[in-house]
């Protein structure tokens, strides 16, 4: 059985699944108003997202068939992103998720609530999830998002889900979409600037339209005869608009009065993030209509970055020009830059030209006007992107303490068991310090630490590697990635020994449980020889059920995997649905009088384990001749039945409790010795 086992985790390793898009149909429930889903963009379920007037306001998309990261349970966490045409993020929802911890341990209400943080972000900010390190939050241009207690692995593979596939659609859809923190005005440059000097170096720009070019852009419309001035004075300037970013106090300084300046600095103050432009109208054209109010957007300007609109809106300052500017209509517009407006690279201004044609009902048509800008780098200043260290180093050091601890109680476990397991095992007090251990396995590995090892991690690889996906959700719990790397490095020595026997929290709850049921003298429970051969396959049936399971029905994977009571009894602290509570519970009551009765006959993470003991490569007890025939006493005080009548050991269901050893050392319990010390001593009275 364990053989076969084996064999098909090897043949199934190649084979490889791909995610399809949810049905358009149920992608429209999850979109909220006043939004409503628009057409589909390419094959991976992308869809344009509409505003209420039916124009196109953003992105819409599931996470899985961009990013298809595998969670604990083996399958991707699949999220309804949605993104507007910045790049920032206008909902989250969870869609669809096999995470053992929020199926059936803390509820999903905390999964949801993880991801209302997203709105209002950005895909340019550098995002994490957990708390900053030390005093990092001091200045850091991180945005932390809160984790989940307890499943802070899994929400970190959903944020990285959620990331990848927002960029992935960023780089096909939003070309010229910025990623990175966009330049500012550096407060530290100046610069002595007079308003010919702008001019001359291109700073402030200049763009003019005659008549007759406007004229031409009506050509062959309803409008084309709809503006008699422009037909009487072809020549004349229609529009002649000067445009000057004010952000660089330098360029403020040569283009604003004193007052205006010291008004413009004032409010800058208060709302740092804003870009101010200044723009200057001398022609007929004017820059608003006589409907504009004030500290809106202005009707007839509007701005464009890469192909991506820019919001402009009125900033409501008075404006007093420097002397020697051009005479005309002014104003200053602001946009804010964390939308993705970026002033040191090339933007447009857009300019409506409008006609109405007709006397009582007008039929109005326009034509926009553009006026390219750039005001140069050296007046600006861009933050050094800070690249958020890899998930599994942020996970690492978040438990860096953690870590360490565990590091110290393995590193000594396993010197002991390697180097001085019979002098351990012949201590006087070796129950009370093997109890010792185990409560510290139970209290900090499993209840604080959270490393309790499951068969749904096993399911989970297993499906990767049959799916074709990435291992690199084994990462994001490190505490208990080094309690699997030791326990695998274990089976060469031992076999399933160190972690059934040492490292596993619900077994050394079964084992007080056990020493319990002796203390209250409960009747024990010894199933036969031969009940207890066939009990123990049992444990192979129901792992091979789990496999099956992965590849017959893997979204009821996390509800199989409820025949480990772990999650209840380390995970939640028994704090779950009754029926869980119980069935944990009731293991636990049986444990006091059939000697770990889960783990012996129905557990599948000790079946796997035993599997993986295949690999060990010596026979660490010792055994003499005498050993089975004719003492059988290792045997019959083996509470594991893990020794055969001949005195051979079954390493597959030995756990290490080394009560054999100590019987093998002592010399007032082992028989052989006995019988030897005896035949000594008659042979030294005979002489």
């Amino acid at each position: 059985m364990r053989a076969i086992l084996l064999l098909v985790f090897l043949l199934l390793s190649g084979l490889s699944v791909q995610a399809e898009p949810l049905p358009r149909e149920q992608i429209e429930t999850y979109i909220r108003a006043p939004f409503s889903l628009g057409d589909a963009l390419n094959d991976d379920g992308v869809y344009s997202l509409l505003n209420s007037g039916g124009s196109e306001a953003g992105y819409v998309f599931e996470s899985e068939p961009l990013a298809p990261l595998p969670g604990f349970s083996g399958a991707p966490i699949n999220m309804l992103v949605v993104l507007d045409l910045e790049g920032r993020f206008l909902d989250v929802q969870l869609i669809e998720h096999n995470e053992p911890i929020f199926v059936s341990g803390l509820g999903e209400a905390p999964f949801h609530k993880f991801f209302e943080q997203y709105g209002g972000l950005s895909i340019s900010d550098s995002i994490v999830v957990g708390t900053p390190y030390g005093d990092a939050a001091a200045g850091s241009q991180l945005v932390y998002l809160d984790g989940v207690t307890k499943a802070t692995a899994s929400v970190r593979i959903a944020h990285e889900s959620v990331m990848g596939a927002a960029l992935a659609v960023a780089r096909e859809k939003m070309q010229g979409l910025a990623t990175a923190p966009p330049a500012f005005p550096d407060p530290e440059y100046q610069e002595d600037l007079t308003w010919q000097d702008l001019v001359d170096q291109g700073i402030a720009t200049r763009k003019t339209y005659t008549n007759a070019q406007v004229d031409a852009l009506f050509a062959g419309t309803l409008w084309e005869d709809d503006d008699p001035e422009a037909q009487d004075y072809p020549d004349e300037p229609y529009l002649d608009i000067w445009v000057v970013d004010l952000g660089p106090t330098s360029i403020a300084r040569a283009a604003l009065a004193e007052d205006s300046f010291d008004d413009l600095q004032s409010f800058l103050e208060i709302s740092d993030n804003d870009e101010p432009i200044l723009v200057i109208e001398t022609a007929r054209h004017g820059l608003v209509s006589e409907d504009f109010v004030r500290n809106t957007a202005p009707d007839w300007l509007s701005a464009e970055q890469d192909g991506f609109p820019v919001a402009l809106r009125d900033a409501d300052l008075f404006v007093e020009l420097a002397d020697g500017l051009p005479d005309g209509t002014a104003m200053i517009l602001r946009t804010d830059r964390r939308l993705g407006f970026d002033p040191s690279r090339d933007w447009v201004l857009k300019v409506l030209a409008v006609r109405e044609h007709g006397m009582f009902q007008p039929e109005t048509g326009s034509v926009t006007l553009e006026v390219p800008h750039i005001t140069p780098e050296r007046f600006f200043t861009r933050p050094v992107q800070i690249t958020p260290d890899p998930p599994w180093l942020e996970a690492l050091r978040n438990r860096q303490t953690d870590m360490i601890v565990l590091g110290i109680f393995l590193t000594g476990l396993v010197a002991a068991l390697s180097f001085r397991m019979n002098a351990l095992a012949a201590q006087p007090l070796f129950t009370p310090l093997r109890l010792g251990v185990l409560a510290v396995v139970i209290g900090f590995v499993g209840w604080w630490g959270q490393g309790q090892l499951s068969i749904v991690t096993v399911l989970g690889t297993l499906r990767a590697a049959v799916e074709g996906g990435s291992f690199a959700f084994l990462l994001y719990d490190p505490f208990s990635l080094l309690i699997w790397a030791v326990s695998i490095a274990g089976f060469i020595a031992w076999g399933r020994g160190l972690f059934c026997g040492w490292l596993c929290p619900f077994g050394a709850m079964q084992e007080f449980a056990h020493h319990v049921g002796k203390a209250l003298r409960l009747p024990q429970i010894e199933p036969s020889d031969a009940w207890d051969r066939r009990l123990k396959w049992l444990k192979y049936v129901i792992l091979a059920g789990l496999v099956g399971v992965v590849f017959a029905a893997p979204d009821h994977v996390d509800k199989a995997a409820e025949v480990e009571p772990f999650k209840t009894a380390v995970t939640t602290f028994f704090v779950r649905e009754w029926y869980y509570v119980a069935y944990a519970a009731g293991w636990l009551f049986l444990g006091m009088v059939l000697f770990k009765g889960f783990c012996r006959y129905v557990c599948p993470l000790g079946a796997f384990m035993a599997i993986g003991g295949l690999l060990r490569g010596r026979d660490w007890i010792d055994r003499r001749a005498e050993c089975g025939s004719p003492c059988q006493l290792c045997k019959v005080k083996c509470k594991y039945g893990a020794i055969a009548k001949s005195g051979r050991i079954q390493y597959d269901e030995c756990f290490q409790c080394l009560d054999c050893v100590t019987i093998y050392d002592d010399s007032t319990k082992c028989v052989p010795l006995i019988v030897a010390a005896r035949r000594r001593a008659r042979e030294v009275a005979a002489e």
